[in-house]
């Protein structure tokens, strides 16, 4: 593998806090992540937790404004945070709109030219990452976690059910849960996978939900005040797929709460204590 940079490390709860950057060899250009080493990190491996952000996001805005690693530390979790989609600054058109190209990967392979090339978002998180995260940082990869925030929420979502044996529970901030049922994702799909909408369904959680028989842990935070729930969180289909499925799941709605980094903040501890059960034991 090429070797890894680092753009900034600084002490954090007694751990470290680092952003880094890697050549992505899916994605063909460099990819920038942020990694929380728990102090606990320093005497041997630890458990992981990946967060994926939503849209606009970098990799840094969860590591900022969520208040993990507090909780990280407590629990001994290695946080990791991709960045949310390529910047490789040559994809047609991945610079006009704020929900489509640049900070709007949505965790998905690419098969439509000309996001193809770059937008390989899905393997990107699910495999590359892991393996590049176990060759340079203490961490145990036979205990990962994944846990995110409305577009990453449906990342999240979409790489745990899809990989059982990957990640040892699922939790999500205000997912995305129908992506085919609303505007984000009937954009995003149509440009990144092209029009026949069956190839959408793999990465759509509610219908993944009736294809994958699981009984893992899953957590879901949905404010009630949240501006999107109604047009294009939808969470009560996620709900609906569970219980047409006989899936164990906590939907747990928030009152008052919306959509910012503030609610995530408020429910962090809730989730890291959550994952940390299903880690550590």
């Amino acid at each position: 593998m090429s070797s890894l940079t680092c753009l900034q490390e600084t002490t954090c709860f007694g751990g470290t806090m680092g952003f880094y950057s890697y050549p992505s060899q899916v994605c063909r250009t460099p990819m920038k992540f942020a990694v929380y080493q728990p102090p606990q990190a320093q005497a041997g491996p630890v458990p992981v937790l990946y967060f994926l952000s939503g849209l606009t996001c970098t990799e840094e805005n969860f590591m900022a404004k969520a208040g993990a690693q507090r909780y990280a530390a407590e629990l001994g979790v290695m946080l990791v945070a991709p960045d949310t989609s390529p910047r490789d600054g040559e994809t047609p058109g991945a610079e006009e709109d704020w929900d489509l190209g640049t900070g709007a990967g949505f965790y998905v392979n690419a098969t439509a030219d000309p996001w193809a090339k770059h937008y390989q978002m899905y393997d990107y998180v699910v495999d590359e990452l892991p393996q590049l995260i176990g060759e340079y940082f203490p961490a145990q990869s036979d205990r990962q976690s994944i846990c995110g925030h409305s577009m990453g929420g449906h990342g999240a979502l979409v790489c745990g059910l899809r990989n059982r044996d990957r990640y040892r529970s699922i939790s999500a901030f205000a997912p995305i849960v129908a992506p085919t049922h609303c505007p984000w994702g009937q954009k995003i799909f149509s440009h990144y996978l092209g029009s026949d909408q069956a190839t959408w369904q793999q990465y759509d959680a509610c219908a993944l939900v009736h294809q994958y028989s699981d009984d893992r842990p899953l957590l879901v935070d949905q404010g009630s005040a949240d501006s999107f729930l109604e047009e294009q969180l939808l969470s009560h289909r996620l709900q609906d797929a569970c219980d047409q499925t006989g899936r164990s799941l906590t939907l747990r709605m928030q009152s008052g709460y919306d959509h910012s980094y503030y609610f995530i903040a408020t429910f962090m501890g809730d989730h890291l204590r959550f994952h940390a059960d299903y880690l550590t034991t």
